[in-house]
């Protein structure tokens, strides 16, 4: 029997064109849910082939059906008779048919026929989908410790300009976060020119298996912030992180502020606490933009001891960077050794020195799961000796032979090696006079999100 004339569909020729497989690609769940890693099956047509919905092919079933309805099983003159008074293609899911073929006669209007709602369907996942965060800009979720006006929250936002700053109230949430995949970054301080080093950090960094994939270096600027209308002679007690109070310790002494002084989680959280509180007997040693958010007042600007005061951060995330060699990098390293410490000591930097690579920090820490070693000696009995892992940082990529072969002579006599990360160095412009300044409206993005 002869079909009936009617003019093939654009989705038709782009449907039935070219040779079909089937492929298996990931599928979200529903729109507006979380989405999932399913796989369905989809055709998948040759490249030359016109792309082809989902929506075009429930429309070229459709008009197939209706189409074989229209003819009916009757014979070839009934089909001709019949062809000026046939139904036109209905519109599915609200799509214009293709147009009906020229006639005399009106046609009449096409049929709604309503099938699976498209927007209740699985959207497929994209390249962009499964493609890794940007390593810089919007979309990027970056961890750090503190509230909204906190320094590491102007850490994040000069490593990755607008991102979305998210606050973690310990530093081993940030950890935690960025392994649970609830963050695409983590920026942590690491050592500070004044205060030394933060231990809390390079303890979490051995514990857990992030990568450092770059550093950044702030300068601090403290402020005395008290609520409004406060004088200073009126302070009993002043509060903030311990390393903010170490770094103003000499310049409160010259202020005749000898009160008393309680540590706090964070600065930022400390001006959050006297705001909150309501607390017109006590100080907070912050950011000026701690200030600005808590609604406080600046009673003193840049009292910290050194005007030079600058926090050293690390850019952490699950996987590392490739090194390179066509910009400085730095390089950090821990080890543990199981014989006598000062000749394996000597002989890492000895490793490093016959190279001529520089180091930049060296840093020991108690060994946690082996801190004492016993060493018995008859004559004067037994010497209890602190068992310690070494933090090394050096000037030289993994990408550098001379780093590669150090690293292989080190392991030699170690009983524990491992790279913490390979990346580039901070080599921003140093500028100590605008720091109070410069990052807060680079902030502003970031916090307001939240």
């Amino acid at each position: 029997m002869e079909a009936a004339a009617a003019p093939a569909p654009a989705v038709l020729d782009a449907f039935f064109a070219g040779p079909r497989h089937h492929q298996l690609r990931p599928a979200t769940a529903a729109a507006g849910g979380c989405r999932s890693a399913r796989l369905q099956a989809q055709p998948c047509r040759a490249a030359a082939a016109a792309p082809f919905a989902r929506a075009d092919w429930q429309a070229a079933c459709a008009i197939l059906a209706s189409n074989a309805t229209a003819s009916g099983g009757g014979s070839s003159s009934h089909d001709a008779a019949s062809d000026s008074g046939r139904q036109p293609a209905p519109r599915v899911n609200g799509q214009k048919p293709p147009p009906p073929a020229p006639t005399l006669e009106a046609a009449p209007a096409p049929a709604e026929l309503d099938l699976v709602p498209v927007s209740n369907l699985p959207r497929p996942l994209s390249i962009s989908d499964l493609s890794p965060a940007p390593m810089h800009g919007s979309q990027l979720r970056v961890a750090y410790q503190g509230v909204p006006g906190a320094y590491s929250e102007a850490a994040a936002a000069k490593a990755y300009p607008g991102c979305d700053a998210i606050p973690c109230d310990q530093f081993e949430v940030a950890f935690q976060a960025v392994e649970l995949w609830i963050a695409d970054r983590a920026v942590l301080p690491v050592e500070n020119s004044l205060g030394g080093s933060i231990h809390r950090n390079y303890d979490l960094l051995l514990r857990h298996r992030l990568h450092i994939v770059g550093e950044v270096q702030l300068p601090v600027h403290h402020c005395l912030l008290a609520l409004p209308g406060v004088r200073r002679e009126l302070l009993t007690r002043v509060i903030s992180h311990p390393q903010a109070l170490a770094q103003c310790e000499l310049t409160l002494n010259a202020m005749g502020l000898n009160v008393a002084r309680e540590a706090f989680d964070d600065t930022a959280g400390a001006a959050e606490h006297v705001a909150a509180g309501g607390l017109r007997d006590t100080a907070a040693i912050a950011s000026a933009r701690a200030a600005e958010l808590y609604g406080l007042q600046v009673l003193a600007d840049g009292i910290q001891d050194d005007a030079g005061n600058v926090t050293r951060f690390v850019m952490l995330a699950r996987e590392p960077i490739i090194p390179r060699t066509d910009r400085p990098f730095k390089t950090s390293i821990v080890f543990a050794h199981d014989t006598d410490g000062t000749s394996v000591l000597f002989k890492v930097l000895s490793a490093f020195a016959f190279r001529d690579i520089s180091l930049t920090k060296i840093e020991s820490r108690p060994h946690r799961h082996r801190p004492i070693r016993l060493v018995d000696d008859a004559n004067v009995g037994t010497a209890k000796h602190f068992e310690y892992m070494f933090y090394i940082d050096f000037q030289a990529s993994m990408a550098d032979v001379r780093a590669q072969n150090a690293l292989a002579e080190i392991q030699e006599f170690t009983s524990f090696l491992r790279v913490l990360g390979s990346y580039p160095m901070d080599m921003t412009p140093w500028d100590a006079a605008a720091p109070s300044s410069s990052w807060s409206s680079r902030v502003d993005n970031s916090s307001s999100q939240h």
